[in-house]
């Protein structure tokens, strides 16, 4: 059986002021997809929160501090990811320090569930960030409590921080809570920033400045950016002196598009008006399976570098192995347009703010088929006729189409049997109430910043057979528009067809040359009414 909690030590190579004695720096792994440890190997568990430079208390010494909120339920699934959660219970807020962002040192719950409920019962807690506040020497860490903003302070990074004051945002924005929040700190000016949405439907977004008041940590000003679609997972960041407002959809836990709107000062315009964008890049797998959570800017001796740090519900989603996914922004024209870049796994040099792709990246987008949370063809929102990134084709049976009951579902929801082989809920689904033919595929290419190089790749997937299928094949192909076929295999894998009786088996082709900057892989199947073909966890590695 394959054990899922695949567990990695989390050497993120952001070293952003000192790689010492190496001007040029080195490159160094990140890998998504995985659940991160420290540099002493104790699991980390940091969501919905940021990252925020400040002096060691100690040794006056400029740290890197990450803190994020810590549920009980990520320590869960990190043991078993074949069961997702259905609530969540707060276990404290945790803080990491690193001087080089390569090795990360727990500094322990630095606000606890016993300072935030001693005034009342266990409710949500989450979306938090922390400011340094001059004028009375403190730091502030703001998070969602229930339906108010609370407010704690500390003497230090580490704190611990103890309750300080809660805000009801009834009279600023017309809803006791905020949807969603981060902190922002705008490192040209020292000033730091609460963004967030409207309580009920999250259709406004908000920037405050957060300062002192009347001797109290406050909200400065309440300024409205934003009016439109609901949106979550609010956050900003800052490039080249502009300052670009991102978010999600309101998808529950799961992932979705990346969207931004960009402006020349914090509190606007942003433009277009009330018309958020997709951030190119992040379409095809709803930003790689995350939603918005902050981001880092690295200010290299090169190039700046923009990090996504977007949070992974995957413990009360199903939807993967990993809490944080880290992933490089790049920008675009002259507008600088950014670029979401997802990959499996990248190499950093800090020094210089240079990236590139990483050995070990899988080539496949939406490889798991976690990006699309419903059943397939899908007419809730999002409306969806096809799976993301892939395509099907329906050779013979019932046609693909939304709102008919006889069409066919792309998609399978594992069960938990499944998932302590295979990850996450769902899975790609060959089948059909009818006889069948049909063919899914994805066409692999070089993308902007991610080029496909020519060399020796391997394709795995794992599968399961039920029923009376005539024929399955897993293969890579080439086009070719002089063929009357169109589509030249190259190679295949065909599959066992014998019912598998519920059991997964990897199938693999262990060798194949890409000579071009795209090619085809994907899935054939034939058989009579209910037979099934199950494909998950789909790889394309170059060797």
């Amino acid at each position: 059986m394959k054990k899922l909690s695949s567990i990695l030590t989390l050497t993120i190579a952001i070293c952003l002021t000192s790689c010492v004695g190496n001007a040029k720096g080195e490159y160094l792994p990140i890998r998504n997809n995985q659940f991160w440890n420290t540099a002493d190997g104790q699991p980390i568990y940091s969501q919905g929160g940021g990252i925020f430079k400040f002096p060691d208390p100690q040794t006056g010494e400029e740290k890197y501090y990450w803190y994020g909120v810590h549920y009980r339920e990520a320590e869960l699934y990190r043991e078993d990811p074949s069961v997702t959660h259905q609530r969540n219970h707060f276990m404290g807020v945790t803080c990491y320090s690193s001087t080089d962002f390569v090795n990360w040192t727990s500094e322990g719950h630095v606000l606890t569930p016993e300072e935030v409920n001693k005034n009342g019962w266990p409710t949500w807690v989450g979306r938090m960030g922390v400011a340094y506040l001059p004028e009375i020497k403190k730091y502030a860490l703001l998070v969602q409590h229930g339906q108010n903003v609370l407010i704690c302070l500390g003497d230090s990074p580490t704190g611990q921080f103890t309750q300080h004051r809660h805000i009801d945002m009834t009279d600023r924005i017309g809803t006791p809570n905020t949807g969603d929040q981060t902190v922002f700190t705008d490192e040209d000016t020292g000033k730091s920033y609460l963004i967030y949405s409207y309580g009920r439907g999250r259709n406004k977004i908000y920037v405050s400045e957060i300062g002192v008041k009347d001797g109290m940590v406050d909200l400065l000003d309440c300024v409205q950016i934003f009016k439109g679609s609901s949106r979550e997972g609010n956050c900003l960041f800052k490039y080249k002196g502009r300052y670009y407002m991102c978010a999600s959809n309101i998808y529950g836990w799961d992932c979705s598009f990346a969207y931004y709107l960009v402006a020349d000062n914090i509190y606007g315009p942003y433009t277009p008006t009330n018309n958020m964008q997709v951030m190119p890049g992040c379409e095809q797998d709803f930003a790689h399976v995350t939603q918005t959570g902050f981001f880092y800017t690295i200010k290299g001796t090169k190039q700046d570098l923009v990090l996504y740090c977007g949070d992974r519900w995957a413990e009360f989603a199903g939807n993967g192995l990993g809490y944080n996914q880290w992933l490089p922004l790049t920008f675009e024209g002259e507008e600088n347009t950014p670029r979401f870049n997802s990959v499996s796994h990248w190499e950093l040099n800090a020094t210089t703010g240079e990236w590139r792709v990483g050995a070990d990246n899988n080539y496949i987008l939406n490889p798991s088929f976690e990006a699309d949370r419903n059943a397939i063809p899908s007419n809730r929102k999002p409306v969806q006729l096809q799976l993301m990134a892939w395509t099907s084709e329906v050779i013979t049976g019932n046609k693909i189409a939304n709102f008919d009951p006889h069409s066919p579902q792309l998609n399978y929801f594992n069960t938990q049997e499944d998932r302590k082989v295979v990850v996450g809920e769902k899975a790609l689904c060959l089948h059909d109430t009818i006889p069948f033919s049909r063919r899914v595929w994805q066409v692999v290419k070089s993308r902007p910043n991610i080029p496909l190089e020519k060399g020796t790749y391997t394709l795995s997937a794992m599968v399961r057979t039920e029923g009376a299928l005539t024929s399955a094949t897993m293969y890579v192909g080439t086009t070719d528009e002089n063929s009357s076929q169109m589509k030249i295999h190259t190679h295949e894998k065909s599959f066992n067809l014998t019912p598998t009786n519920g059991e997964w088996v990897r199938v693999e082709i262990p060798s194949f040359t890409v000579q071009s900057d795209s090619i085809e892989v994907g899935f054939r199947a034939e058989g009579e009414a209910d037979a099934r073909l199950l494909v998950d966890d789909v790889e394309m590695k170059k060797k």
